[in-house]
């Protein structure tokens, strides 16, 4: 019977399931079939194949050729089932070994002439077939880095489909020409907290969301420093762990072929335009949605600039990835959940033309005009940020912009790693890593001192503070201990985490520590 099979992976978000690729040749007038659920990209993987065998000097069966991709009823995306179609049809035409398929997983896009070309999400599918208990896989041989990221598989990379006939044959394959080598992973040169002249209180905030992992909303007339902030917060941000890395990488995976070279060091950073499309930002795309920006950004930050101008739809679909860390997206075929958990920072000006309440400057913005600009965002989006910081116009000497008297990132970092450790070894065991993570039941069993209580109970019944946000206000006042080298949040801690929460001037002790 002119029957093989091989195997590839099928990926839905960022969960894959093992595909068998069954061919089938059969008597019949000369043509080929490929059923499964294939999406357009993957029907024309035919025309592909039979282009790539003749380039090789073999010939296609000249008979019906059934591709049967199983299960049948799992929608099935991208062309980098290519090569494994290819090997299959070899295989039950007998120019292959059927035997060299067992338990090995082929991913790669066929060009005409037989190269093999990257696909995306090799990195996620390897890391699944690990998983499944598969340890042997065949991929492009330029993500050969990529795919050598999961320990324990055993890759083969082929540059064109005459490797591949070698290698499932058992003969030697062609030396593949060496990776090229890892570029660095890109920075900002020269971009240091430091820069940043004055705002001492503004930074400290900073600070306390770098060590917590809390969401920033920074408010204030233009050039006063929003925007710079921000960009700063991931030069304060440790390293991101193996675990944390690999998820990042395979985000990027997904993005474009290739795009991994190594592990990354450091936290991602997205900072999208007012114009981005609500599919660009969380996610979307026809039958299967792809990654957007919030997962993008995954254990980074996520900045929204001039946020009033992104459209309400947009901001309010963050309200879940907010609290849950991830994204669902639904399709009509499909839903997908994609990794999403960002630290957000959002800047916004007091009215249109940005000068309200702004000495010196002159407004022309009417009170409603600028009722309606503060609206954009909307009270749920508002609540969920953990520290609100209104900044005014420093009044500052041309002098003081060279005193060179401000804390370099390095310095700041140190501290925030410091408070990171502490939160690492108070939640051994637990399923969450830092303060902004601990859900509200847990706050509450490690609630401050009785008078960090009342001060909480006063501001709730006040109306300043929903019961959402006084579990935030906790989170804060625990990365503001934390900073301090403190077993548990005082009265003064929780005093400023409330003023953080409000923008209010900081309680004297934490004001006169940041002078």
């Amino acid at each position: 019977m002119n029957l093989a099979r091989a195997k590839s992976i099928a990926l839905i978000g960022m969960e894959a399931t093992i595909v068998e690729i069954e061919a089938w040749i059969g008597p019949g007038l000369p043509r080929t079939v490929i059923v499964g659920l294939p999406d357009t990209a993957l029907y024309e993987s035919r025309d592909r194949c039979k282009a790539a065998v003749a380039s090789t000097g073999l010939a296609w069966p000249g008979q019906v050729v059934t591709i049967n991709l199983t299960p049948a009823t799992l929608p099935k995306a991208g062309s980098h089932y290519d090569l494994g179609i290819a090997a299959a049809v070899l295989a039950a035409h007998r120019i292959v070994s059927p035997v060299l398929l067992e338990d090995l997983v082929i991913l790669g896009e066929l060009g005409l002439d037989g190269r093999v070309h990257a696909v995306r999400g090799v990195l996620p599918a390897l890391i699944c077939a690990y998983r499944r208990g598969i340890t042997r896989a065949v991929v492009p041989a330029s993500q050969m880095r990529e795919a050598g990221l999961v320990e324990g598989m055993t890759v083969s990379p082929v540059a064109s489909l005459a490797d591949l006939i070698a290698l499932l044959n058992g003969d030697p394959t062609p030396p593949v020409s060496a990776a090229p080598p890892e570029a660095p992973e890109p920075s900002a040169i020269g971009d240091d907290l430091s820069d940043v002249i004055g705002l001492r209180t503004e930074k400290w905030a900073l600070e306390v969301a770098a060590a917590g992992r809390h969401h920033l909303y920074f408010h204030g007339p233009p050039g006063v420093g929003k925007t710079l902030l921000a960009s700063r917060l991931p030069t304060i941000l440790p390293d991101l762990t193996v675990s944390e890395a690999l998820e990042v990488a395979s985000i990027h995976s997904l993005l474009e072929p290739a795009a991994i070279t190594g592990l990354p060091v450091r936290p991602p950073y997205s900072d999208p335009h007012h114009t981005i499309s609500l599919a660009a930002l969380v996610g979307g795309g026809a039958r299967i949605a792809r990654p957007g920006a919030v997962s993008r950004a995954h254990r980074g930050v996520l900045f929204l600039d001039e946020a009033p101008e992104f459209p309400a739809k947009s901001l309010d679909c963050l309200r879940t990835p907010l609290e849950s860390g991830e994204i669902l997206l639904g399709r009509s075929e499909t839903q997908v959940v994609y990794p999403a958990r960002f630290q957000l920072v959002l800047a916004a000006n007091p009215c249109p033309c940005g000068f309200a309440a702004t000495p010196g400057a002159s407004c022309g913005c009417t009170p409603m005009a600028i009722r309606r600009y503060a609206a954009r965002i909307s009270g749920p989006i508002l609540d969920r940020i953990d520290i609100h910081q209104h900044i005014t116009p420093s009044r500052l000497s041309l002098t003081a912009l060279y005193h060179g008297g401000e804390e370099s990132s390095s310095v700041v970092a140190a501290r925030v790693a410091e408070a990171r450790d502490r939160q690492s070894r108070r939640y051994r065991g637990l399923p969450w890593q830092v303060n902004a993570e601990v859900p509200g039941g847990h706050l509450h069993n490690a609630m401050p001192s009785p008078q960090g209580i009342d001060l909480l109970e006063a501001a709730v019944s006040r109306g300043h503070l929903t019961p959402r946000g006084a579990d935030k206000v906790i989170r804060v006042a625990w990365s503001i201990a934390d900073l301090d080298a403190n077993d548990r949040p005082e009265a003064d801690h929780l005093k400023a985490a409330l003023a953080l929460r409000s923008g209010e001037p900081l309680p004297r002790r934490h004001h006169d520590q940041r002078r």
